[in-house]
């Protein structure tokens, strides 16, 4: 057995183990019916999924020939800054506000790009806050602080 295309077979294989995991923790809890979905029903068919996905890359890095290609290359600089303004949102979420915050967090990861311009990221940074704002602070009603705290109005 040769492995022809490394990535998809690790990518496979990772899929693999977490889709049998939530499989296996799901075992332990009610599953119930299509009509009447118990605890366990989504992460079971979830995990199943992501197994299914993950067999069919193992099976695709092995069988599948495309022409040769040259071995993976991991660049460093998209994973740090995509990363790092995940931390950063969840580390300022507090102080700064979910405006503040979200600016930085789709400002950073605009950084990883080869392709990245302030005008798009800034553009798409406003986009997300709307979003956001009526998605969770008022349909779902999240109590998460919009404004920096040094702004926000105390009674």
């Amino acid at each position: 057995m040769r492995i022809r295309h490394p990535k998809d077979f690790l990518s496979g294989l990772m899929f693999l183990l977490f889709g049998a995991a939530a499989v296996f923790f799901a075992a332990d809890y009610d599953m119930g019916s299509s009509a009447r979905m118990g605890p366990g029903y989504f992460p079971f068919a979830l995990g199943a999924f992501l197994a299914a996905l993950g067999g069919t890359l193992l099976l695709r890095s092995v069988f599948w020939a495309q022409g040769s290609r040259p071995g993976p290359v991991l660049h460093l600089k998209p994973l740090v800054l995509v990363l790092s303004s995940v931390v950063l949102f969840g580390l300022l979420l507090r102080p700064l506000g979910l405006l503040v915050s979200t600016t930085l967090l789709v400002v950073v990861s605009s950084l990883a790009s080869h392709e990245f311009r302030w005008k798009e990221a800034f553009l798409n940074a406003a986009v997300l806050i709307v979003v956001v704002l009526v998605v969770f602070v008022y349909l779902l009603d999240f109590q998460v602080p919009v404004w920096p705290s040094f702004m926000a109005v105390r009674a």
